[in-house]
């Protein structure tokens, strides 16, 4: 013990001399603020106040630069989130959209933080084989199907999702969903001399719909059918049973608080299809019925192959689409996101960022500005000009051989971004929120006494 505490009043004596004896003022030793970290001693740090200023800054640090919102257009989303829900996110894209990559790895993150709501809207068929709801397997057989933009449909009927679904006698859909979900609400057209479906639970007929219209003539308008599902049910069959049906898709919901986010891809679409492709009063009536919180519009990249529409339409175009969004739904947040890079090989056979790329985002980002929406900088989250060059490198590889489409891990990245700069918004309002309440009760007193002396 004598030992022990001679060496401790020695190693002090070391490190206190050169403050003490100006003789050792050049002597290096240990700052006594650095004791703890070489010798276990309780010494108290020094306490951290985090004032509401500098909590501010620091979010601002972590989110603005990618995700800019100077209207606070995502506030009506943001307070969805805070009070449970359940929250509607529609998500519009082209193909990575279409395989649910980018949008699933979002969907998970906000259902883990904020509460699983169900597994969303899914089309009747696979107008793609690539076409995937991660948590929903799709069997489906006899359907002719049309896809917005490319249909032998010209009438822009074309649901929530872009694609419709024909069937006569035999048409069958199956969909396999993780167990929870408590309804399975489908999606169909009412239209003169319309057919009939049946809706199956694990075999089990719980119902039949008669899609013809109840008015006489040539009037066709959407229509939706719910359904209660068995607890535990988890295979779900939808069969055209006689004449012709025409459905879109089905949404499945856990019926309690939670996040619904619904990947509404269509495979090569630019933004044309929102812009001209829909039919606005009946796209109108879709988003009237899903009531979504956010929408979010995700185009760009097919776009970035035409360089003169990309300087010349684009931009005219992508407005378009945001005043149809804006009409139909003035309370909802709208969130433009940029492509992500594009990369193409070079003369010496170096991949390069396509040179439309930038431009492209930076109109894009103009529309946001001048539509009043929230804009998310894609293209410099994931890290900017040659991005698709180093994610083409990297062990593992990030993006496919078109240095277009992304791998899932490259996906995940994408998601991950997306769904953290809306985190990080969504942590900022609250705490402007929290600022408004103290603003509030401080002044309270004063504007009663204001109010009195009136």
């Amino acid at each position: 013990m004598r030992k022990t505490t001679l060496a401790v009043m020695t190693f002090v004596t070391l490190i206190l001399l050169p403050r003490v004896v100006p003789a050792f003022k050049n002597y290096v030793s240990l700052d006594p603020r650095d004791i703890p970290l070489v010798w276990d001693l309780p010494v108290p740090k020094p306490k951290e106040i985090e004032t509401e200023q500098i909590r501010a800054q620091r979010l601002q640090v972590r989110a603005p630069q990618n995700l800019l919102d100077p209207h606070q257009t995502l506030d009506h989303f943001y307070q969805a989130l805070l009070q449970g829900g359940p929250v509607r996110v529609l998500h519009y894209g082209d193909s990575p959209t279409t395989g649910d990559l980018i949008t699933s790895d979002a969907r998970a993150l906000f259902q883990k933080q904020f509460g699983d709501g169900g597994a969303g809207f899914v089309l009747i068929a696979k107008p793609w084989a690539w076409y995937y709801h991660r948590g929903v397997d799709i069997d489906s057989s006899k359907w002719t199907i049309d896809v917005a933009g490319d249909t032998q449909i010209k009438d822009g009927l074309h649901g929530l999702g872009g694609a419709s679904f024909q069937g006569v006698n035999g048409a069958v859909a199956n969909f396999i969903v993780k167990d929870g979900q408590r309804t399975a609400e489908v999606a169909y057209l009412e239209q003169p001399e319309g057919g009939v479906f049946t809706f199956e639970a694990d075999g089990t007929e719980l119902g039949k719909v008669d899609t013809a219209a109840e008015t006489s003539g040539e009037e066709r308008h959407p229509a939706w059918k719910s359904f209660e599902l068995p607890e535990g049910s988890r295979k779900f069959t939808i069969r055209v049973e006689s004449g012709r049906v025409r459905l879109y898709g089905v949404e499945f919901n856990k019926r309690r608080p939670g996040v619904l986010y619904s990947s509404l891809g269509v495979n090569g679409a630019n933004i044309t299809l929102l812009s001209r492709a829909f039919n606005g009063a009946h796209w109108t009536t879709q988003l009237h019925h899903y009531k979504p919180d956010l929408v979010v519009l995700a185009y760009g990249t097919n776009e970035s192959g035409f360089p003169k529409f990309v300087d010349s339409t684009w931009g005219a175009e992508m407005k378009s689409a945001v005043k149809r969004l804006q009409a139909a739904l003035p309370d909802a947040s709208i969130l433009l996101m940029s492509p992500m890079d594009r990369g193409e090989r070079d003369e010496r056979g170096e991949i390069e960022t396509i040179a439309t790329m930038p431009r492209l985002v930076k109109i894009e980002a103009k529309v946001a500005e001048d539509t009043g929406v929230a804009f998310f900088n894609t293209f410099q989250a994931m890290g900017g000009d040659g991005t698709m060059a180093r994610w083409y490198a990297a062990e593992p590889r990030l993006v496919g051989s078109d240095y277009i489409h992304p791998m899932p891990a490259g996906a995940k990245i994408v998601g991950e971004l997306l769904y953290g700069a809306l985190r990080d918004g969504y942590n900022e309002y609250k705490l402007r929120q929290l600022r408004s309440r103290e603003t509030q009760v401080s002044k309270g007193p004063e504007s009663q006494e204001g109010r009195t002396a009136k």
